[in-house]
């Protein structure tokens, strides 16, 4: 009885985590679903040639109003540099999409204070900056120069035929016209329902896994067992071992993006330091699936070099953060008996998770309203993101028709059971036909 009772209580935890939640993860997903849509790729690419302090300023620009998914960043940041970005800008531009976006400050606010969703903020300034003023020192140039040959190769081992890199010819694609008439557009809005939608399908196990395992750390693990790993009572030594090893759960953790604030809740529940917890939410970007993609994109040593500059940056970010709000007295919040109360009560929380849904299911009609005869946009099948075809990362031909795919991730986890993900290929944008003179690589679904 007793572990069935460990059990009800850590589902309990974890779905009033998602509960207290869940209006501000709409709201964030329906506001990154309408600013990918309104802005366009390709004026990332073009503005991102070098790592000057304004360009780092607009490759955070460009993160912030992007998908906040680990995977897909890392793609889209991956084409960026294939394409001509600089390398630094390319670093930047992934950790401001990770870690500077609306849903991840609305949800820290949530779970555990506005210090956390400030933090998130201030220390994705500093990351940058560090970001800035080592990378270009620390990762050679002759690793960047192979690693974009590298990608060079690749991308000629999997071209995309001609139809696919004119797509944005499209009649009704909205690029070139004023932002306020592609406000008013019905097609930009069904674009943008569309990134909402698959965004959520795309990040959901990372979500359930995040509550749930959160609900269970919270619920059952003592907070002796917390005490023994995070060091207390010796001053900046106990806080830079926490920040040091706040990177390192994540990296062990599999559980990226959003999904891990649940996480980071449960750690401050648990005894962590602030600049910890600040950290562990900064090293999304560098959990063990994240690295074995890097390595493939990038190569093994420049891999490693990555790792340990994100680590490092994560690290004093975390604790630049801590001593800075010391500093400035912005007060720690209070570590909760529980990380949230459970049970339903009538507030605002209940009230603001109605409207969510009726606002969701608003966004979720439009969606499968939209007109997608014409459309710039694909789903890749293994995860359900939306993708720009002309930008899009991996692609394959399948029963004759071409799939898209948000990262080469996807498009391997494909390749491995293809008839696992045959029932989302129903005909839709995302399966145009190959034209006769496509290139024989892709022809044969972009096999090496």
């Amino acid at each position: 009885m007793s572990v069935l009772h460990g059990i009800w209580h850590g589902l309990d935890e974890a779905f009033f985590m998602f509960w207290e939640t869940l209006w501000a993860l709409v709201l964030g997903f329906v506001l990154s679903g309408a600013v990918q849509a309104f802005v366009s790729r390709r004026e990332m690419q073009r503005v991102l040639g070098d790592h000057r302090p304004a360009t780092l300023g607009r490759a955070s620009f460009f993160g912030v109003i992007s998908s906040s998914c680990s995977y897909a960043s890392s793609a889209l940041a991956k084409s960026l540099f294939a394409r001509g970005a600089d390398f630094t800008a390319s670093l930047v531009f992934m950790i401001a999409s990770t870690n500077l976006v609306v849903e991840l400050g609305a949800v820290l606010w949530l779970l555990i204070g506005w210090q956390f969703a400030l933090a998130e903020f201030v220390g994705g300034a500093v990351m940058i900056a560090l970001l800035g003023l080592v990378a270009p020192r620390v990762l050679p140039s002759r690793l960047v120069e192979a690693a974009r040959e590298r990608l060079a190769r690749r991308d000629a081992d999997h071209a995309q035929p001609e139809s696919a890199r004119d797509f944005d010819a499209d009649d009704h694609d909205l690029a070139g016209q004023p932002l306020l008439a592609r406000l008013r557009s019905r097609h930009g809005w069904g674009d943008a329902s569309g990134y909402t939608v698959s965004d959520v399908t795309m990040l959901r196990t990372e979500l359930v896994i995040g509550f749930v395992v959160a609900g269970f750390l919270a619920a059952l693990v003592p907070a002796e067992f917390w005490q023994s790993i995070f060091l207390t009572g010796h001053g900046f030594w106990s806080s830079l071992e926490n920040v040091v090893l706040g990177p390192f759960l994540a990296i062990i953790s599999f559980v990226c993006s959003v999904g891990n604030v649940p996480l980071a809740a449960a750690l401050w529940h648990g005894g962590s330091s602030f600049g910890g917890v600040v950290a562990f939410v900064f090293a999304d970007l560098i959990t063990l699936p994240l690295l074995a993609i890097y390595r493939k994109y990038f190569g093994l040593a420049l891999t490693v070099r990555i790792l340990v500059t994100f680590w490092a940056a994560m690290a004093l970010a975390g604790l630049a953060v801590e001593y800075l709000f010391r500093a400035v007295r912005v007060p720690e919040p209070a570590r909760p008996a529980m990380v949230v109360r459970t049970g339903f009560e009538w507030d605002y929380t209940t009230i603001l998770n109605i409207l969510a849904l009726v606002g969701f299911a608003v966004v979720y009609r439009l969606y499968r309203r939209r007109d997608i005869g014409s459309a710039r946009y694909a789903k890749d099948p293994v995860c359900g993101m939306q993708v720009e075809i002309a930008l899009a990362p991996a692609h394959r031909l399948q029963d004759g028709r071409n799939v898209w795919f948000c990262s080469d991730h996807c498009a391997h986890r494909f390749d491995e059971s293809p008839d696992r993900f045959r029932a989302a290929l129903a005909p839709s944008v995302a399966a145009i036909r190959m034209p006769e003179d496509a290139p024989a690589t892709a022809r044969d679904g972009g096999a090496p």
